[in-house]
């Protein structure tokens, strides 16, 4: 006996419930699956001399991986509206896990940064915490404060809290994950539907502010004078862009094929982490590049679908910033290898080596996919449709 459709609906609402999107979900998994085997391949030759193990860097990978999984399994089951009250709180904790890499005994120094903290054999980077802490404080206060956030009196508590988190971030020093930061917080007042008045004076500041950090640092006029031309100090700030371009050239359409980089064998540096994008371009060529970038963008577009769909003002943003989190870091990245902006330190997220930057990562996935959860099947809201938008859920 058929149920009659008034049953039905409910029914089927429930059970997309519970499915979410699993194709947002199989993408997810697949790239950061994929992260581990390209790690191992990009690190195996200099993790051998460098440790006597090639397999050094892939098994931290692989744990990163295993650990990313339960944390993503473990915020997809959690009730995403019961974060909104917890912005503040995690913005707090992240400032104060930013402010420890400064307490000595306690942060790790490399390569002349003290961007990290050390807890044991483990270490923390705050900065990949506090990204995402600031999208899920900024996530709440515009759910709540929708209206005032189109004037500029409005956007002042988001400016302050970037403010803080990028001031802290640039004094590890780490002038690309500032960008970056300062970038989410521009999207994000976008987002909440700023006035053009508003914008106009919030670039100003902006676009004084980025050359002045550049002077302030001699290393970073270096590197801008490599970027602008690489072969002038082709063994010194401009190494690491030519090497790039080698291992890109190198790889032509189709690649030299999976583990037969070259550069990995420590030309490139960072050939694991920043520098990944370098040496699957060599492997995979340019058609393994395109398909990898392809499947980035349809997370990303799936990703806005479901903030599309969401049913609260909360969930909205909390999960378009999520998404332009991972889209903003991925063109930087790819932005980086291919020498179309200056080099940065910036790693591609789910995909470079880096435990903190994955596990991280692959919780505020699970979130995303925990929104999906809950959107039913109900129509796509716009944040200019109806007032349903309008109501704090």
């Amino acid at each position: 006996m058929r149920k009659p459709k008034s049953e039905a609906r409910p029914a089927a609402a429930a059970a997309e419930r519970g499915k979410g999107d699993l194709l947002f979900l199989a993408a997810v998994i697949g790239l950061a699956g994929y992260g581990v085997l390209c790690v191992y391949s990009a690190s195996s030759y200099n993790a051998e001399v460098q440790y006597g193990d090639a397999f050094y860097f892939g098994r931290k990978q692989l744990f990163g991986f295993l650990a990313g999984l339960a944390c993503m399994a473990a915020a997809a089951f959690v009730d995403y509206r019961k974060l909104r009250r917890c912005g503040l709180a995690a913005l707090a904790v992240s400032l104060a896990l930013l402010a420890l890499v400064f307490v000595p005994g306690v942060g790790r120094s490399n390569y002349g940064a003290t961007r990290w903290i050390g807890l044991g054999p483990l270490t923390v980077q705050p900065s990949e915490i506090a990204k995402y802490a600031f999208i899920l404080f900024a996530a709440g206060y515009l759910s709540e404060h929708l209206a005032e956030a189109r004037t500029f009196r409005g956007v002042l508590p988001l400016l302050a809290a970037g403010g803080c988190v990028c001031a802290l971030i640039l004094a590890e020093p780490n002038l690309s994950v500032t960008l970056c930061t300062g970038a989410l917080m521009l999207g994000m007042i976008v987002l909440g539907g700023a006035s053009a008045r508003t914008l106009a004076v919030l670039a100003v500041p902006v676009l004084l502010l980025v050359p002045a950090l550049i002077l302030a640092e001699p290393y970073r006029l270096s590197r801008l004078s490599a970027f602008l031309d690489p072969w002038a100090s082709p063994k010194e700030e401009g190494y690491q862009l030519i090497q790039s371009f080698y291992a890109l050239g190198n790889g032509g359409f189709f690649g030299t094929g999976l583990f037969r980089s070259r550069q990995k064998y420590r030309f490139l540096p960072f050939a694991e982490s920043d520098f990944i994008l370098s040496v699957i371009g060599e492997e995979t060529g340019f058609c393994g590049v395109l398909l990898l970038f392809a499947v980035i963008g349809f997370v990303i577009w799936r990703g806005f679908r479901i903030a599309g769909r969401c049913r609260t003002v909360y969930g909205y943003f909390l999960v378009c910033g999520i998404i332009l989190v991972y889209a903003v870091q991925s063109a930087l990245n790819a932005l980086v290898v291919s020498g179309s902006i200056p080099p940065t330190g910036l790693p591609l997220p789910l995909i470079s080596a880096g435990n903190t930057s994955l596990i991280v990562t692959m919780a505020a996935m699970g979130l995303v996919y925990g929104v999906s959860r809950h959107n039913g099947s109900g129509s796509v809201h716009k944040m200019d449709c109806g007032k349903q938008r309008m109501k704090r859920n």
